[in-house]
């Protein structure tokens, strides 16, 4: 996918910020979740690219990032 696709599929997702990004809204990554996949992208840098994986892929990293903050 070239900038201009991406930058059209990005134009119809609804973004969301990280709530833990701070009143500053520095360095934070967004998410679209879409019916097949999830998106991800750098908040400082919304024209694109953005990253997508399976919806299984992203339940997987959240578990995991939650498993090992409860560990912490």
């Amino acid at each position: 996918m070239n900038n201009a696709e991406s930058s059209t599929v990005a134009s119809g997702l609804a973004w969301f910020k990280s709530s833990y990004s701070g009143a500053e809204g520095g360095d934070c990554v967004e998410v679209a979740a879409a019916t097949a996949a999830v998106h991800v992208r750098d908040s400082k840098a919304t024209p694109g690219p953005f990253l997508t994986v399976s919806r299984g892929a992203w339940a997987g990293f959240v578990g995991s990032a939650l498993s090992e903050q409860r560990s912490l």
